[in-house]
């Protein structure tokens, strides 16, 4: 078998997988739709667009996970942290980027890789693929015709829900006699969001509007399946009147500058989109409103009266296979082991996620074309978690998409006390451990790929 491997889809999963593999001196052929064809969610031509928000999340190491997933992934040199390091601008403790230079700075660095040879094609079967490795990094926005092909191999078994989009709008448009300029209990350099507050009738009539609102339809046989991480924030506003205020509107840790003497009963914050932060994204709106309802329903926010849109948020169906009834511990088809997959399809969830596991798929792939057995993650990793949670056959009927956490990490042993006591560590020394452990054990790993 050939050393080059080939890998359909330029996201943020298969632009990591080839730049791993390229690093190890395995040529690559990276297929991508794009500008050929285009996803409903897809608006540009270059690899590792950031559809849904342009945040990373939390970026502290030591005390979430998905900052230590972070961590793990710049020290296996992830191209994907890399520029988001390089292309990032101020949004308190997350990691946020600029997301067409994020973008644009990942396809210059796959186009000048001399060992990855890029391919503007549709893929819509994997029959041509026989002879080589191939990794299927197509997210959840797989074209029809593949996805059929793929249902076609493993049988039916996929589940679906529908992931939503947040507005961006204007910074210049915003009313700054209302909103104001401050992080939640003034984390990060403690001006990174725009704050629009809202009183108690304010909040009432816009969670009103909410529920009454036009929202996109679906057909009969489609039945919306949320990932609770990312619910539309009309569909928050149906659990109850008080949801969104202990939610993306909770009003805690701010102080309204225009009115110190009252507090804000909700706000709405907007973070930096980009660089020059003329672009605003509605923090937690992500929304399957129509258009018009859209315009008229954020306008009610105090401060956003005459909010000059950039993008209105939008509604797609994501698609991903049970992982861990049909992929072995490599990310292998069982069936057809010569297909891997990568990404969002597998059932990881978030940017970063995505990444990662197109990272492993990488790496594991080019030790497979070489005739090597590859070394997994281990388990007490951010890495070796997510790659368990694909794995993980405990509740295989209701597999459903998965952000890391701490809570897929092998368990912390307690600790003995000078008296001889064990003792269950708990909270931030809880967090810190599992920290620890794992880029102690990471660097071991590292040393073997």
């Amino acid at each position: 078998m050939a050393k080059k491997v080939s890998i359909i889809g330029g996201g943020l999963a298969g632009s990591e997988a080839a730049w791993q593999l390229a690093k190890r001196g395995i040529g690559v052929d990276l297929y991508d739709m794009k500008p050929v064809k285009f996803s409903p969610a897809h608006k540009n031509n270059n690899f590792a667009e950031l559809v849904c928000s342009n945040s990373l999340r939390a970026d502290d190491y030591m005390h979430n996970a998905v900052g230590l997933l972070h961590e793990e992934m710049r020290r296996a040199d992830s191209l994907i942290l890399k520029t988001a390091d390089a292309t990032k601008v101020p949004a308190g403790g997350a990691l946020a980027v600029d997301r067409n230079l994020f973008a644009s700075s990942v396809t210059e660095a796959l186009k000048n890789n001399p060992l990855i040879h890029i391919i503007s094609k549709e893929i819509t079967s994997l029959d041509d693929f026989k002879d080589t490795i191939v990794i299927v990094a197509t997210g959840p926005l797989t074209s029809e015709a593949l996805a059929t092909d793929i249902l076609k191999r493993i049988k039916g078994e996929t589940l679906c829900f529908y992931d939503a989009i947040a507005p961006v709008v204007y910074t210049e448009s915003i009313d700054f006699s209302k909103a104001w300029y401050q992080s939640r209990y003034d984390k990060g350099d403690k001006n990174d969001y725009i704050n629009c507050p809202l009183n108690k009738q304010e909040y009432e009539n816009f969670v009103a509007a909410l529920l009454s609102a036009e929202k996109v339809q679906f057909h009969d046989f489609e039945k919306p399946e949320y990932f609770d991480g990312c619910l539309p924030i009309e569909v928050m506003a149906e659990r109850g009147l008080e949801t969104l205020r202990f939610g993306p509107m909770k009003p805690v840790g701010l102080t309204n500058p225009h009115q110190t003497d009252i507090k804000p009963y909700a706000v709405v914050q907007l973070r930096q989109d980009n660089t020059s932060d003329t672009l605003r994204n509605i923090v937690g709106f992500q929304t399957k409103l129509k258009h018009g309802e859209q315009t008229r329903i954020f306008k009610m926010i105090p401060g956003l009266e005459n909010a000059q849109f950039a993008r209105l948020g939008g509604i797609h169906k994501n698609t991903f296979i049970k992982s861990p009834v049909l992929l072995d511990e490599f990310l292998r088809l069982k069936t057809e082991p010569n297909i891997m997959f990568a990404g969002q399809i597998t059932g990881c969830e978030g940017y970063v996620e995505s990444a990662s596991v197109g990272l492993m798929a990488g790496i594991f792939a080019s030790a497979l074309i070489s005739g090597q057995t590859p070394s997994l993650p281990p388990k007490t990793t951010a890495l070796g978690a997510m790659l368990g949670h694909l794995r993980d056959a405990q509740n295989i009927e209701n597999y459903q998409p998965m952000n890391i956490n701490f809570g897929l990490f092998e368990d912390i042993a307690p600790v003995l006390t000078p008296s001889g006591k064990k003792k269950y560590l708990k909270g931030t020394e809880r967090k810190e451990a599992y920290a620890t452990r794992a880029l102690k054990d990471l660097e071991t790993w590292l040393t073997c790929i």
